[in-house]
């Protein structure tokens, strides 16, 4: 019996986990991955840091924190069965002052109300032992947050996708959709041939391209993307010791980014950043690309001026640090005072698909907009690696029928 055809644009973590899903839990299902780059996962889920988020951070009871906590078990799981590297390193948020200090206890009340497991607090005599070379007046303890090779999650995803029968199509671009009666059509671009293909349902999760994709299909102006720039140094080979587990500073709620940290990966290597400086391009990942076409329709989003008068001074520190090692490294030197501009070399980078609301308010939580055949990931920050098994699922049940355990 023939199951309906499903395309699901963008080749990211992801895409592959919905494609997974609809294949395991719709029979007969045809399941086509349409993704532009020639390989998987080359822009967010192949450019972060690598960590697998326990959900300390985020609203209890928003979408964002119930598919974290989920997709965390899930992720672990899928990890050990298709050994795919995965570590609990943990994470220990370090506050500099006594200011920081009594942030951590509101931080400790969300990580309980999401259920992060094994949080404590940590005295300065305490953090020390954990990490002789990091100071601060006080610490919180995540042992459970992990690091792992979502790109390698990516990977295998495709390939279950295709040893169930699905198709996973790189080099293949979606430069138009339409929506009618029978289904919706599906223009693609792939070695210069144009093809027009008609699917049952069409899953949008094309990251930084996602606004653009269902504007085409008659979706909402807004959220609009906002690409941000995040950028990483890396520590030398000899300079790896100075941290075991991942060091991040304490957010701050009057600005919109976390701050510059330091964060071991699965392939020994250990990262310093990123900042956050906005791309001339949504793939901007230098000074040297500029898109007049991206730049234009970023600043003419009506939010992004009241955003830039808000975040301005913010803004000018977050460039000048992209502009000087020193100034960069000077803020991981708050947290690691051995750290030397000398012990880093420049690392990757990467763009983060920030979605911004009309008023200028960036989306916290992780937003989804769903006609009758088609289906949007419209914001998808981090902790989307973390969550894309249980965002799939979460998607995926909504087009097929109930069988998530999130929420209960």
């Amino acid at each position: 019996m023939r199951g309906r055809r499903y395309a699901v644009v963008g080749g990211g973590i992801v895409g592959a986990a919905v494609a997974h899903r609809l294949i395991e839990v719709e029979q007969g299902a045809e399941v086509t991955v349409l993704e532009k780059e020639s390989a998987l996962a080359q822009h967010q889920t192949g450019r972060n840091s690598g960590v697998v988020h326990a959900g300390l951070y985020y609203t209890p009871g928003s979408l964002k924190a119930r598919l974290c906590r989920r997709g965390v078990g899930m992720l672990r799981e899928f990890c050990a069965e298709h050994d795919v590297a995965y570590d609990e390193i943990g994470k220990v948020l370090v506050a500099l002052d006594h200011a920081e200090a009594s942030r951590l206890a509101g931080i400790a009340g969300r990580a309980e109300a999401n259920g992060v497991p094994g949080v404590r607090h940590l005295s300065a005599a305490e953090l020390r032992e954990l990490e002789p070379h990091v100071e601060g007046v006080a610490g919180l303890l995540s042992p459970t947050t992990a690091i792992t090779d979502f790109p390698g999650v990516a990977r295998r995803l495709a390939g279950l996708v295709e040893q169930g029968g699905g198709r996973v199509r790189t080099a293949t671009e979606v430069t138009d959709l339409r929506e009618r009666p029978g289904g919706v059509v599906v223009t693609s671009t792939s070695g210069g041939r144009t093809v027009e293909e008609e699917f049952d349902h069409v899953v949008i999760c094309a990251g930084l391209h996602a606004d653009r994709l269902a504007r085409r299909v008659g979706g909402s102006e807004e959220p609009r993307i906002m690409p941000f720039r995040g950028e990483y140094y890396a520590l030398r080979p000899e300079r790896r010791d100075l941290v075991t587990r991942l060091v991040y500073p304490v957010p701050d709620p009057r600005y919109p980014f976390l701050g510059v940290h330091l964060t071991p990966r699965v392939d020994g290597e250990v990262l310093i950043g990123p900042n956050a400086v906005l791309a001339l391009a949504r793939e901007g990942y230098g000074w040297g690309t500029i898109s007049a076409r991206d730049l234009v329709e970023t600043l003419r989003w009506p939010g992004f001026a009241g955003f830039a008068r808000k975040n301005w001074r913010t803004g000018v520190q977050e460039m000048a640090g992209s502009l000087s090692r020193r100034r960069f490294i000077a803020a991981a030197q708050k947290y690691v005072p051995e750290l030397s501009p000398d012990d880093v070399v420049v690392g990757p980078r990467g763009i983060r698909a920030q979605a911004m609301d009309r008023d200028g308010s960036l989306v916290d939580d992780f937003r989804i907009d769903r006609s009758e055949r088609v289906t949007v990931l419209r914001n998808a920050p981090s902790p989307a690696a973390t969550s894309s098994l249980a965002i799939a699922e979460y998607l995926v049940d909504q087009l097929v029928g109930p069988s998530s355990t999130v929420g209960e």
